[in-house]
């Protein structure tokens, strides 16, 4: 998580890397090389991060009528280990993969989203919703099954959650009878929170990663001031 200029980056068909850390796809898993520093205080972060997907998904979405903006879910479903030489952390779990990508500025399509992913026992489901720069709403709902089938799901009903430590609205959906809970808030920013819900989809309890961002909060000149502290810019 650091900035960098063009000249600290290569790629090819296979491999990305940005400065000291890279990303390799080796057929079977994408394995994620982290040589990074903290900030504001400056420790190092080194180790290896293993994607495995159960599948790889081929389908991408437009999230504006223009196609400027799309999401593609690489990985709905994977396997992860972590293992982190600094700080010693190791980890085995679920997890999953994505990609936003465009020809333009987020801050340039967007106000805001709320988005979420839960492991169900045999699919994945995915919530994403927000508004448009212009001020329109966008919405999806997304079941995949094991064969990589993507299935449009009705919107379950709008939940609201507590807001962040830095008051950050947080939007959900859940089933009718159900009122998540937010179980713990990894990334706490002005303008960002990821957190891990308990909740309840289309008839199963699960758990899911939740984000909401505020893009008019991340062009405030205050939190455009804070970010080199919290993301280190190297030339």
């Amino acid at each position: 998580m650091t900035e960098r200029g063009a000249g600290a980056l290569r790629r090819d068909a296979r491999h990305l890397s940005i400065g000291p850390s890279s990303l390799c796809w080796d057929g079977d898993a994408l394995v994620i090389h982290i040589d990074e520093t903290s900030a504001p205080v400056p420790l190092p972060i080194q180790g290896v991060v293993c994607v495995r997907p159960e599948w790889v998904g081929e389908t991408g979405f437009h999230l504006d009528p223009a196609g400027r903006h799309r999401w593609h879910p690489i990985a709905p479903r994977a396997r992860v280990q972590v293992a982190l030489a600094h700080p010693t952390l190791s980890w085995r779990g679920n997890g999953y993969l994505d990609s936003n990508f465009g020809e333009e500025p987020l801050e340039a399509g967007f106000r805001e989203w709320h988005w979420s992913r839960a492991h169900l026992r045999r699919d994945v489901a995915v919530l994403y919703e927000g508004t448009r720069a212009g001020g329109e709403p966008f919405e999806l709902a997304l079941r995949m099954d094991r064969q990589g089938r993507w299935e449009d799901m009705p919107l379950p009903p709008r939940r609201t959650l507590p807001r962040s430590f830095w008051r950050l609205e947080r939007l959900t959906r859940a089933d009718a009878d159900a009122w998540p809970q937010v179980e713990r808030t990894w990334v706490d920013a002005p303008f960002y929170a990821r957190s891990q819900l308990r909740t309840r989809l289309y008839g199963e309890d699960a758990c899911a990663v939740h984000e909401s961002l505020s893009m008019p909060r991340f062009c405030a000149s205050a939190v455009q001031w804070m970010l080199p502290f919290k993301m280190p810019r190297r030339a």
